[in-house]
């Protein structure tokens, strides 16, 4: 299924149905072990049942990812899924990442759409595959034909064919939007005078809209990592904002910063590297993150669920 000759490779799966899943993905997975190749599979738990129960006796060379679990935020999934398994392994790597399922919500979405243009960004040049499963039967036409736009190769019951509206750059523009605060937020704004004090505040806010520990306590450090981000890189200023939601806390923090790397927060910097580790703890704390960034304005807000 997979041209070695050819490095990195983003197909989408189409299916419908367990038999068109566990027969789109199984086969994928055995040629990569038949080859000696590390092979993942990061998916639902009810889909991540399915693959075990057909590997059979090989499941237990497959490393095998809840992605409910891990990628509960898809901004996390590069850098605790993806690049974690991959940046193990020099050699070509086999995984099964399905990010978006029947469930996301709308608010998570585009963040789901984002992830999947970067992996063609993370990946480049590199002797990987990242086969990408879509539930035609639950997912609705609009999910269907964003996942054209970010894989360059689609697989159906047809075979396997080049996506001709394969465009990630112009997903990532189309998807990343503003992001409009609610009436009524809890608003400050600082510098560097003020930093010091706005994780304790953060954490104060936190608990009295019933956000418990641990999770309080990591609400408040990713407030204090983008405040920080904000005074150094950010014009040295920025404007902290605070709300409840029914079932989530959200936090907010604009700035006069612009992102130039996409991929700020999903890769992991080199142990050489100073600084760039901000987002990437950031991205591993929260529930779900969404950035909105135009030349002179970033945005970052964290979701943490209660």
């Amino acid at each position: 299924m997979v041209d070695a000759l050819r490095p990195f490779r983003h197909p989408a799966l189409f299916y419908r149905g367990d038999t068109e899943y566990v027969d789109g993905v199984v086969p994928f997975l055995l040629e990569g072990l038949d080859r000696g190749e590390p092979v993942a599979v990061a998916v639902p738990g009810r889909n991540l049942l399915l693959i075990e129960k057909a590997l059979e006796d090989r499941a237990n060379e497959v490393r095998l990812i809840d992605m409910q679990q891990a990628g509960r935020n898809p901004g996390a999934i590069l850098p605790s899924v993806l690049h974690a398994f991959a940046g193990g392994h020099a050699g070509p790597v086999r995984i099964v990442g399905e990010p978006i399922w029947a469930g996301r919500s709308d608010v998570e979405y585009p963040a789901c759409v984002v992830h999947e243009a970067l992996i063609n960004n993370a990946f480049a040049g590199r002797d990987l595959a990242v086969l990408c499963p879509y539930d035609v039967g639950a997912l609705p036409p609009p999910v269907l034909a964003d996942a054209e736009r970010t894989h360059p190769e689609l697989w159906g019951l047809a075979g396997p064919f080049v996506s001709p509206r394969f465009d990630p750059d112009g997903v990532r523009r189309d998807f990343t939007r503003p992001l409009v605060p609610p009436a009524g937020v809890v608003e400050r704004r600082f510098d560097l005078g003020q930093l010091g004090s706005l994780r304790g505040f953060a954490e104060i806010w936190a608990a009295r809209h019933g956000l418990r520990r641990p999770r309080r306590d990591d609400f408040a450090l990713a407030i204090a990592e983008l405040t920080t981000n904000s005074v150094l890189y950010g014009g040295g200023t920025g404007v902290l904002r605070l709300w409840a939601e029914p079932s989530q806390v959200v936090g907010e923090v604009s700035d006069g910063g612009t992102i130039a790397e996409p991929l700020a927060g999903r890769i992991p910097p080199s142990p050489t590297t100073l600084g760039g580790r901000g987002l990437l703890l950031v991205n591993r704390l929260a529930d779900l993150v969404r950035t909105y960034w135009v030349p002179g304005r970033t945005t970052t807000r964290v979701h943490f669920a209660r």
